[in-house]
């Protein structure tokens, strides 16, 4: 797997997980639902009904962070075909994962962890997911030179606002000197993503 390429002025990269942090588990967690996306509606009925609890404001308030955001879910393409369209978010960049687990890294180290810090590069990164512990933090702190957030959200509630206002806060005291007009900053395309990505 070769590394992303780096560009000096790059925004901060922002992982984004589907299960969990987007469509929350909890049996509070009924959201409005969002009209469905032009041809994706037979997958919300046949495919995953908890579709009907995306929040369609969260692209726009996860976009106004000035972050390039970055598919980091199973859900791979499915991600920018059922749910990009239904939060409010472009077609975003996938991170493709191994087709084996490897093993890598110590106990307790989620199998995700390795493979964004790598697809990070130098750049700082948010990792926002569901399935974030101890290890991973000490994985990353041990192997990523930027600075780095992993930001566990509660699968149950999903991504709220209070966790938003987390990850403003830690780019703007962490990430300080972040390309300016980053609140209207652009997702990176595909083909930002380089070789592999």
């Amino acid at each position: 797997m070769s590394c992303r390429r780096d560009r000096p002025s790059a925004a901060p990269l922002l992982f984004l997980d589907v299960d969990g942090p987007l469509i929350p588990f909890g049996p509070s967690a009924r959201r409005s639902r969002s009209a469905p996306a032009s041809g994706s509606e037979a997958f919300t009925e046949r495919g995953n009904p908890l579709l009907g609890r995306l929040d369609p404001g969260i692209g726009p308030r996860l976009t106004a962070l000035g972050c390039d955001l970055v598919w980091a879910s199973t859900w791979t393409d499915d991600a920018n075909e059922a749910v990009a369209p239904r939060v409010g978010l472009p077609r975003l960049p996938v991170v493709r994962w191994p087709q084996e687990s490897t093993g890598e890294g110590p106990r307790g180290l989620h199998w995700k962890t390795p493979h964004l810090v790598e697809w990070a590069g130098h750049r700082p990164f948010i990792r926002v997911d569901d399935e974030i512990g101890a290890m991973d933090r000490l994985w990353v702190a041990a192997q990523h030179r930027a600075p780095a957030l992993l930001h566990r959200v509660d699968p149950g509630r999903g991504l709220t606002d209070d966790d938003v206002a987390v990850l403003a806060d830690w780019l703007r005291t962490t990430v300080p000197n972040r390309a300016a007009g980053a609140g209207a900053r652009r997702s990176p395309s595909p083909a930002d993503a380089g070789p592999g990505r």
